[in-house]
C-alpha cells in the first residue's frame, strides 16, 4: 500500500485590492446659528411681506389650462386620458384634485419668499391620510408624493388652503364659514411650525400623530355623530390590507389565485398582452420585480424574497394620475393565505419641475421615494423603486409601495363647517411638520411671525383661487363639448 503523501496547508492566494473609485464630494453643509436662521426669515418679509401673498389675479398672459391637460396627455395611456378628463370634470372639487400643474403655472408667476423645504407639490386636503406605520400604529400624514420636490414653502400651503375654500364650496358653506375654514389652515400651519421650531432635533424627527390622539381629541369636542362617522371610516382603514386586497381583487382560476378582470380600472397583464407575448411579459415582470428589490434594504429584501410572483394588472388609480402606468403585483408567501400585494406607480417628471427646476435624483422613482421619506413620519417598509423599458422602447420610471397599508381618506363630502374646519387644523399641522423636518422651520416660523397676517392672506388667496379654478373647469367643460377633448364618464358604484 502506497504511504500517503503529506500536503501542507495551502497558501491562500494574494488579493488584489480592488480599485478605489472616486466619489463626488460631499457637499459641505452650512450650519447657521438660531439667531441667523430666524434673520433669513425676517429677510424674506422685507422681500415678500406676508400680506402680499392673498393678492392673486390671473396674469393677462395666462396660459390656456386645455393646452396644458394636453401636454400632460402626451405621455400618458391614450385609451386612459379620457377617463382622467371624466373623473376631473365630476365637480370643480375633484377637476382641482387633478389639476397641480395648472397651479403650479400660476404660482410660478408670484414673488418667492426663498424660504426652501421639500414640498409634497400637490398637498390638496385629499391627498392626507390614515395608514399604518411599521410598528403598525396608525398614523395619520401626508400620503402622496408624486410632484415631490424642494422649493418654497408656501406653495404647499397655498395649495393646500385653496384646497379647502374648493370643498367648502363643493359642500355649499357660505362665504364666512369658507373663510373660517380657511383661516384655520393658515393659522395650525403658522402655530405648529413655530412649536416645532422650539424642538431639540431628534424629538421633531421622532415627531409624529397617531391616529389615536386625533380621536382622544375629538372625543372630547366633536359631536356623537362626527365621532361615530369617524371611528367607523377608521376601522375601515385598519382593515383594508393585503388580505382585504386578495379577497376583493381576485378568484381562483384553474385552482390558482388570478386578479380579477374590471375594466377599465383593472385588467390582468396577461389580457393586455397579444398571446405570444405573454411568457415574455411575464419574465420581464419577474425581472422588474428584481430590480426593484435592489433599492431596498439588506432586511426588507429578505422579507420580499419569501415571496413569489402570482399575478400583476394595470389598475387605474386617483384623478390627476389617471393615465399614468399603475400597476399591482400579487405576491404569495407561505400559501394561498400568505398575500401581498404591491403597486408600480409610473413616476413622471414633477408638475414643479418646468417651474423650480429638475430633479437631484437620476430617475424621478427614487425622487419620489426620497421625498416621501424626508417628509413622512413614517413610511411603507417597502418603499422602493425601479426603471423599465416598455413595450414601445421608452424607458420608464416606477415607485413602488404595498398596495394597501390600512389606507384611508377623509370622507369630506360628508363633512359639516365644524368638521371640515377640524380637519383644516390637522391638515395645516401635518404639512408644517413635515416641512419643518426637511427644511428649516426656524426661518419659516420667523417669516410668519406670532400674528395672524399670514392666516388671513391665505384666507383671501384660497377664495381667489377658487374662483380660477371655477373658471379653467368651465373652460374644461366647454372643451369637452366643443370636441376639442374627449371626456369618458364612469357610472356610480
Amino acid at each position: 500500500m502506497p504511504t500517503p503523501r503529506k500536503t501542507s496547508p495551502r497558501k491562500p492566494a494574494a488579493r488584489r485590492a480592488p480599485a478605489r473609485r472616486k466619489k463626488p464630494p460631499e457637499p459641505v453643509v452650512e450650519h447657521l446659528t438660531v439667531a441667523e436662521r430666524a434673520a433669513k426669515g425676517k429677510e424674506a418679509r422685507a422681500n415678500v411681506p406676508r400680506r402680499s401673498h392673498g393678492l392673486w389675479e390671473p396674469a393677462a398672459d395666462r396660459f390656456d389650462p386645455v393646452t396644458l391637460l394636453e401636454e400632460q396627455a402626451a405621455s400618458r395611456v391614450p385609451e386612459l386620458v379620457p377617463l382622467r378628463y371624466g373623473r376631473m370634470l365630476a365637480s370643480p372639487f375633484t377637476f382641482y384634485r387633478g389639476a397641480a400643474y395648472l397651479m403650479a403655472a400660476d404660482l410660478a408667476g408670484e414673488p418667492q419668499t426663498g424660504l426652501t423645504t421639500q414640498l409634497c407639490g400637490d398637498a390638496h386636503l385629499s391627498n392626507f391620510g390614515v395608514y399604518a406605520a411599521p410598528d403598525r400604529r396608525l398614523v395619520f400624514d401626508l400620503n402622496d408624493f408624486d410632484e415631490t420636490l424642494p422649493g418654497p414653502f408656501e406653495w404647499d400651503v397655498k395649495r393646500l388652503v385653496a384646497s379647502f375654500a374648493v370643498a367648502g364650496r363643493d359642500r355649499r358653506f357660505s362665504a364666512k364659514q369658507r373663510e373660517g375654514i380657511n383661516r384655520e389652515v393658515g393659522r395650525a400651519y403658522r402655530e405648529t411650525i413655530r412649536a416645532v421650531a422650539s424642538m431639540r432635533t431628534l424629538d421633531l424627527w421622532y415627531l409624529r400623530v397617531d391616529v389615536e390622539e386625533i380621536l382622544a381629541q375629538a372625543r372630547a369636542q366633536a359631536t356623537a355623530k362626527t365621532i361615530a362617522r369617524a371611528e367607523k371610516n377608521i376601522a375601515k382603514s385598519r382593515a383594508k390590507d393585503s388580505l382585504r386586497a386578495f379577497d376583493k381583487l381576485t378568484e381562483i382560476v384553474d385552482g390558482e389565485p388570478r386578479i380579477r378582470n374590471d375594466p377599465p380600472r383593472i385588467l390582468r397583464i396577461h389580457d393586455l398582452a397579444p398571446p405570444e407575448l405573454r411568457e415574455a411579459v411575464t419574465e420581464q415582470m419577474h425581472g422588474v420585480l428584481r430590480d426593484y428589490r435592489a433599492t431596498l434594504t439588506n432586511d426588507r429584501r429578505a422579507l420580499l424574497e419569501r415571496f413569489r410572483f402570482v399575478d400583476a394588472a394595470r389598475k387605474v388609480v386617483g384623478v390627476g394620475s389617471v393615465g399614468t402606468r399603475a400597476w399591482i403585483a400579487l405576491m404569495l408567501g407561505r400559501d394561498d393565505g400568505d398575500p401581498l400585494f404591491l403597486q408600480l406607480k409610473e413616476a413622471q417628471p414633477s408638475v414643479l419641475e418646468p417651474f423650480l427646476g429638475e430633479s437631484a435624483f437620476t430617475t424621478h422613482g427614487e425622487r419620489v421615494v426620497q421625498g416621501q421619506r424626508l417628509m413622512q413620519s413614517a413610511s411603507d417598509i417597502l418603499l422602493g423603486w425601479l426603471t423599465t423599458d416598455g413595450v414601445d422602447g421608452v424607458t420608464r420610471h416606477y415607485y413602488v409601495r404595498q398596495l394597501w397599508d390600512a389606507k384611508g381618506s377623509a370622507l369630506v363630502d360628508q363633512m359639516d363647517e365644524e368638521t371640515l374646519a377640524t380637519y383644516a387644523r390637522i391638515c395645516g399641522s401635518t404639512l408644517a411638520r413635515a416641512h419643518a423636518r426637511a427644511g428649516d422651520g426656524v426661518a419659516i416660523a420667523s417669516y410668519l411671525g406670532k400674528g395672524d397676517t399670514f392666516d388671513r392672506a391665505m384666507a383671501t388667496f384660497a377664495e381667489a383661487y377658487a374662483d380660477q379654478n371655477e373658471r379653467d373647469y368651465e373652460t374644461v367643460s366647454q372643451a369637452v363639448q366643443d370636441g376639442r377633448l374627449h371626456a369618458e364618464f364612469e357610472p356610480d358604484r
